[in-house]
């Protein structure tokens, strides 16, 4: 840490376990005003094809003013503010619950971020704690754009600091459906399925269907790194190689979050349709990614869900598996013992809005 001779900070090394208390509410600097530079940039990253957020004329023929910015470039906005004061000094990011989708963000909307503790665990090592953070991000009208958990592995500062008293939230296995929100003026009579990509709809689709996305992604790494400097996210691991080289894996590890936007521009080719995310109920970065990996991906139908007073659209609860190296075919996901298969790097559950009829 850096101070003046008065004793203000200059620098800060981030907080470790120690420095978290159950009920702290963390006020994240820097808010980010996106731009339509911002949805490009997703775009050349990923590739995203899906119409509702690449064209304001499909947008505006479903009741919308333009093209709202795609759901996960909203959420690497949110996540990124949490790093520098939640997971500067953290050793792996382990997973999300209870993620809520709000307003729709546009370019010219400004994003902050504030989160609070909400649970604490040490690890049996002591060198480790585990904590947990509710994140909302809101935009400059105080509108709720995203409301999600996460809990991530921090180092401790001293492995010889007492550790705290454990409290672990109770967080839902998935989303309620009457608190998925749907965008206000968003309506499907005049979908046209053509231009979406599919002719498959809510209703086409099946509890236990499982679909092979089939196309795959490799990752690089000045794709990576890019991503994770436009989320404003300064990870160490991500981008200190001199540091890296350090560590067991000896390299970088690309973002959690590259990989889910990755594995969901992966799903337009099976899910066109699949318009916009409404809720993230869990997910689980397996195993890390490095640049010269090349991600495949598979999904699962676990649940269609009726929207109240809907008759024009429906949900979708589904899990998709992304592999690293291994095509997906067959659905590679856990053994009979519950052990994941060698390649899968993501688990993540998640609730998409489909049109119906």
């Amino acid at each position: 840490m850096s101070e003046t001779s008065k004793g203000t900070v200059k620098t800060v090394p981030g907080n470790f376990f120690e420095d978290f208390s159950v009920g702290q509410t963390l006020t994240h600097a820097t808010p980010r005003t996106v731009t339509s530079g911002d949805a490009s940039l997703y775009t050349a990253l990923y590739g995203s094809r899906f119409a509702l957020q690449s064209s304001d004329a499909f947008a505006q023929t479903l009741g919308l003013t333009r093209a709202p910015v795609d759901d996960l470039l909203a959420f690497h906005i949110v996540f990124g503010k949490t790093v520098p004061d939640v997971s500067l000094n953290a050793v792996a990011n382990l997973g999300y619950a209870s993620g809520r989708f709000g307003a729709s963000v546009y370019p010219g909307d400004t994003i902050s971020t504030v989160s609070t503790v909400v649970g604490l665990k040490e690890n049996s090592s002591g060198k480790t704690g585990v904590v947990y953070v509710n994140s909302v991000g809101r935009n400059q009208d105080g509108a709720v754009v995203l409301d999600y958990v996460r809990w991530v592995m921090v180092n401790k500062r001293d492995a010889a600091s007492p550790p705290p008293e454990p409290v672990v939230p109770d967080l839902p296995d998935a989303v309620p459906a009457g608190e998925l929100k749907v965008p206000q003026n968003l309506t499907f009579a005049a979908h046209d399925d053509a231009l979406a990509g599919s002719p498959a709809r809510w209703q086409d689709y099946e509890r236990g269907e499982r679909i092979d996305h089939v196309d795959a992604m490799t990752v690089e790494e000045a794709d990576h790194m890019l991503a994770t400097r436009l989320y404003q996210n300064t990870a160490k691991v991500h981008f200190n190689q001199h540091a890296a080289g350090e560590t067991r894996f000896g390299r970088r590890i690309v973002y959690g979050g590259h990989v889910i936007s990755h594995a969901r521009a992966l799903s337009f080719n099976g899910l066109a349709n699949a318009c916009k995310l409404l809720a993230i109920n869990g997910g689980r970065h397996v195993a890390p990614i490095f640049a010269g990996d090349t991600i495949y991906g598979w999904s699962e139908v676990l649940d269609r869900i009726e929207l109240p007073g809907r008759s024009d659209a429906g949900a979708l609860r589904l899990r998709t598996v992304a592999t690293k190296d291994r095509a997906c075919a067959d659905f590679p996901y856990k053994d009979g013992a519950g052990k994941y298969d060698p390649a899968v790097v993501l688990d993540f559950d998640y609730t998409v809005l489909m049109p119906r009829g």
